[in-house]
C-alpha cells in the first residue's frame, strides 16, 4: 500500500487512485485565485481530492464539491475528505460531468480542474490510469462547455494544461463566452521549454495578465517564486 502523501495541514491517501499527486495539482491548488472569497467551489475530476483539500485550507468557502467518475478514486476522495479538518465543507459526487451538469442547478464561484490530457499514442495497458490521464475521457470542449453552464456570472475557472494546448484551449473557451484573464507559463528550470500553462477564465473580457513561473534553478534547488506559492502545503518548503 502506498504511504499517504503528507502536507502541512492534511494527508492524502492515493493507493486506490490511478493518478497520483503530482506538481500540476499542487501548482493549480496554490495558484487558483480566491481573492473574490468564493462561497462555492467545484473540482472537476478530483482524483484524490487534493485540489479541493488545498482550497478548503486556503479559503472560507462553505461549499466545496468534487466530481469523480472512477469508483475507486471517488471512494478514496471521500475518505480523504472525511479524514480532513474541513470534512463539514467537502463533498464528492460519483458521476460523469455530463450527468452532473444535467442534475445540478447550483452555480459555482470558483471551478478548478486538472484535466486528463494524454493522447491516443501513449495509452498503456492500465484502463483505470488511462481513464484518469486521457483527454478522450474528458475532452477539452466538453469540459469548457460544462464549465460555462456551472460557473456563476462573476465566477472564475482555473485550469492547468500542457503549454502546447494553450492557444487551442483559450480559443475554445472564447467560443463559450469564457475569456482568459490570467496566464502563468511554467518551466521546470530556466533552460527548459515551457511545460505547462495555468489559465484563469471568467465571463468578463479584459486584458490577459501574463507571467512565468520557474520551479527549480537546479535539482531540488527551488526558486523563491515556487517556494512562496507552495510553502503553505509542502512539508519541506
Amino acid at each position: 500500500m502506498d504511504k499517504p502523501f503528507k502536507f502541512k495541514q492534511f494527508s492524502v491517501n492515493q493507493n486506490r487512485c490511478a493518478m497520483k499527486i503530482g506538481t500540476d495539482s499542487v501548482l493549480l491548488g496554490a495558484w487558483a485565485s480566491i481573492e473574490k472569497q468564493p462561497f462555492s467551489i467545484l473540482d472537476i475530476g478530483s482524483g484524490t481530492g487534493v485540489l479541493a483539500l488545498m482550497l478548503a485550507q486556503r479559503s472560507s468557502a462553505e461549499v466545496i464539491d468534487a466530481l469523480e467518475i472512477d469508483a475507486s478514486a471517488f471512494e478514496q476522495c471521500t475518505d480523504n475528505f472525511e479524514n480532513s479538518l474541513w470534512n463539514d465543507r467537502l463533498f464528492c459526487y460519483h458521476a460523469s460531468l455530463e450527468e452532473f451538469v444535467g442534475e445540478i442547478e447550483d452555480r459555482y464561484d470558483l471551478i478548478v480542474s486538472n484535466p486528463p490530457f494524454y493522447t491516443d499514442d501513449c495509452k498503456s495497458d492500465n484502463a483505470q490510469r488511462d481513464l484518469a490521464r486521457f483527454q478522450d475521457a474528458l475532452p477539452f470542449e466538453h469540459l469548457i462547455e460544462s464549465v460555462s453552464k456551472l460557473l456563476s456570472e462573476t465566477g472564475i475557472f482555473s485550469v492547468i494544461i500542457p503549454f502546447k494546448e494553450e492557444v487551442r484551449f483559450v480559443k475554445l473557451a472564447c467560443e463559450y463566452g469564457l475569456f482568459s484573464n490570467r496566464i502563468t507559463r511554467v518551466k521546470g528550470n530556466p533552460g527548459t521549454e515551457t511545460k505547462r500553462s495555468l489559465l484563469e477564465f471568467s465571463f468578463m473580457e479584459k486584458e490577459t495578465l501574463f507571467d512565468e513561473l520557474i520551479i527549480e534553478t537546479s535539482r531540488h534547488q527551488y526558486t523563491q517564486d515556487y517556494i512562496s506559492l507552495t510553502k503553505d502545503f509542502y512539508l519541506k518548503m
